[in-house]
């Protein structure tokens, strides 16, 4: 996956064009890699972040997509915090695509997601700014003739003896002449930034319009297509007519691309109406024969057939044979969209020798590749810029770049600038989802109710294999992401085993918002509740003895339970359901209050959240980041499914799959627990504890317990008669 780019300092030079001469700093860890740089022609590189101008701005350019979750604002606090400068003069720029902003950790490739934003980037932009710092001190002290350790930096300025003091901008030139300092020291002390709530920088932009989203982008001469999709995964268009279409006002041409028959207009509501009226005959081959009903079928027969191990501690299988009383269960949960707020969408102007691309991606350079193949150039010959993403929850980072591509061939079939664009429908109905998962567990109990034995069989598709991620993460045929949650359990259970099966169909599946955790967390949160009540213990409690080993959990388990009012009454019919979770390397414990209104829905009062993630930038992006997660998990609990029949989904807009509105959402309440541990992630681990919280809180209102997502009524009703 290697691009093999170059840019040269000339042409970054252009990309980020320095306000005034000033300081341009750019970073390689180790320091010292290339030891001086300068403004105007040169620069250092190759990964640069930081440009001071003689205006006193600070740009930080952002190597990470912004689709909702604040990197545009929590990267450059980690700048600035070393930096010492002024934050109101702070703005930021997102980066073009190029080596010096691959992923810190995932190897030769720019991308967004893991919730590794800030864990992958705080080491190298913290020494950005410490380094760009430093150069400054020194540029000021020698205009001064004293010693730079006289000297300091606050607010934008560098302080020094006698009152003597001096902007970054009036400096940054002849700071841009010194050698770049091979180890740079980050500032002791506390911080000024971090730790501290800040407005995002980039609400304003998105508050008064000015914010461009790829469904925004336009250009002169720009056409506008969409495309006829097989009704069916994996069909194949025979043949079509278009008469029809290209009669149409507005309709331009109709070309046959891979994932179909895209109709090319001025404007989307023309290409929308000469795509109702083609005539297309497909083959839809094995694809129509494809069923959610004969899948459960085809997963219940496997999970109860033995899997590849994934983990084994003990003999948990025949502990299990020797126990007097066991409990057997099985679990199920759905695909799932995305359900972004803005449909998929990429902009592409293709040309002989060049190639533009403007989109919300969050996989910049698995995109920009693909858009190059497809134009028969060169990757550094296409211009990949990204844009604001409306929400990506992992749907915008395909290994097949499937967005991206279509979008490009149809720019190469008309040889103008083009903006294919999805309808809702398109966006639900074409793929990608999160897998369907079966799972069918056995435990037993020792002679003090606690958890002796478990044996866990998963059966699902693997978001990993056959895509270039394959080889680095499935081992043994194991998916690590399948198991991810389950197999990681912190829970003290002395036999314990863990199996897999990846059977294989034409749904396409990827990952999604907190990845294997979605389904896990609902899988070993629930069962743990079960067997909690099973053994006469408060589930609280019961939690609390399994994670004796484990400070960090136990503390936001504590956390949670105490700002959650845990053991305290509550009005007639209403529930409490705790649920703890550990993903992307932070800690979670919810507590959720619940009721049923009289249609049968559950109606979640309060859900309260206590997260441990680390070293804290932001607590505002934390807070938001919890309360995004928590009704994000919350849409699909309650009402998320993607189901087929005959070969075709079901559901296409937010009719057929609803998403937790305004008036239905929870009073929700974040307790963020101060931290000195390395910074876990933020974006995705709110999602997995809420289902398991909600279905346990329901089961402490109602006696019902569901192991089948979402929570519907006739299902809420049939577990209630099953008593």
């Amino acid at each position: 996956m290697s691009d093999g780019t170059k840019m040269s300092r000339r042409q970054f030079m252009k990309a980020s064009a320095l306000a005034g001469g000033g300081l341009l700093l750019a970073c390689h860890l180790p320091f010292g890699a290339l030891d001086a740089f300068a403004a105007g022609d040169a620069v250092f590189a190759p990964n640069a972040f930081l440009r001071i101008g003689t205006d006193n701005s600070v740009t930080i350019i952002v190597n990470k997509s912004e689709m909702g979750q604040g990197v545009y604002t929590s990267l450059p606090m980690l700048v600035a915090e070393e930096l010492c400068c002024d934050w109101k003069r702070v703005t930021f720029q997102a980066s073009p695509v190029a080596p010096e902003y691959n992923h810190a950790q995932f190897g030769p490739i720019m991308v967004t997601g893991g919730s590794t934003s800030v864990r992958s980037e705080w080491s190298r932009l913290s020494l950005a700014g410490a380094a760009a710092r430093e150069m400054l001190i020194t540029a000021a002290a020698n205009e001064w003739r004293v010693k730079p350790g006289a000297c300091r930096a606050e607010n934008g300025i560098v302080l020094g003896p006698g009152g003597m003091q001096i902007s970054f901008g009036k400096i940054a030139a002849k700071a841009a002449k010194l050698p770049v300092p091979k180890e740079p020291k980050l500032k002791s002390g506390a911080k000024i930034l971090l730790g501290r709530p800040f407005h995002r920088l980039d609400s304003p932009a998105k508050i008064n319009g000015k914010a461009v989203f790829g469904i925004d982008v336009t250009a002169p001469g720009m056409l506008t297509a969409v495309i006829a999709r097989p009704p069916v995964f994996g069909g194949q268009v025979k043949s079509f007519d278009a008469s029809r279409a290209l009669a149409v006002t507005g309709v331009k041409q109709v070309v046959a691309v891979d994932a179909g028959v895209a109709v090319v207009a001025d404007g989307f509501w023309p290409a929308q109406k000469g795509r109702e009226l083609l005539d297309i005959i497909w083959d839809e081959g094995p694809g129509g024969q494809v069923s959610t009903t004969l899948m459960h079928e085809e997963y219940a027969r496997l999970s109860a057939t033995p899997g590849l191990v994934a983990r084994k501690d003990g003999d948990a299988p025949t502990v299990l044979s020797q126990a007097k009383k066991r409990f057997d269960v099985e679990y199920e949960v759905p695909y799932l969209a995305h359900a972004t707020m803005e449909p998929l969408n990429c902009f592409v102007d293709m040309k002989q020798e060049s190639c533009l691309v403007r989109t919300g991606s969050q996989f910049q350079t698995v995109d920009r590749n693909a858009a190059a193949r497809v134009a028969g150039l060169k990757p550094e010959q296409v211009v990949f810029e990204t844009t604001f993403l409306g929400g990506g929850f992992g749907r915008r980072a395909c290994t097949g770049s499937d967005f991206v591509v279509e979008a490009a061939q149809v720019a190469k079939a008309v040889m103008q600038p083009v903006k294919v664009i999805r309808s809702r429908e398109d966006d639900m109905r074409a793929g990608y989802y999160r897998p369907m998962w079966y799972d069918r567990i056995a435990a037993c109990l020792d002679d003090k109710g606690m958890p002796l034995a478990w044996h866990h069989r998963i059966v699902g598709q693997s978001i990993i294999a056959g895509t270039p991620f394959e080889s680095g993460m499935v081992k043994d045929g194991i998916d690590d992401t399948s198991v991810e949650g389950a197999s990681t359990t912190l829970y003290d259970i002395p036999n314990l085993q863990v199996e897999l099966h990846s059977p294989k169909n034409a749904v396409p599946v990827l990952w999604w918002r907190s990845v294997g955790h979605s389904h896990t967390a609902f899988v070993m949160e629930s069962f743990l509740d079960e067997l909690a009540h099973a053994a006469g213990k408060d589930p609280y409690q019961y939690r609390r003895q399994l994670l004796a080993k484990h400070p960090r959990t136990m503390k936001v388990l504590e956390i949670a339970a105490k700002k959650g009012g845990w053991g305290k009454p509550l009005p007639a019919g209403h529930g409490r359901g705790i649920a703890v979770h550990e993903s992307f390397g932070s800690y979670i414990a919810q507590v959720a209050e619940v009721s049923l209104d009289v249609q049968g829905n559950i109606k979640v009062h309060r859900v309260v959240c206590a997260v441990d993630c680390g070293r804290i930038v932001n607590p505002d992006t934390i807070k938001a980041q919890m309360e995004s997660g928590i009704v994000f998990g919350l849409s699909a609990a309650l009402h998320g499914a993607i189901t087929l029949k005959d070969g075709r989904v079901e559901q296409g807009n937010f009719d057929s799959y609803p998403l937790v509105r305004m008036a239905a959402a929870p009073r929700i309440e974040v307790h963020i627990i101060a931290s000195s541990e390395p910074p876990g992630g933020v974006g995705e681990p709110g999602v997995p504890p809420i289902a398991p919280a909600v279905a346990n809180a329901l089961f402490a209102a109602t006696g019902a317990r569901l192991r089948s997502l979402p929570m519907t009524p006739d299902k809420i009703r049939a577990a209630v008669n099953r008593g």
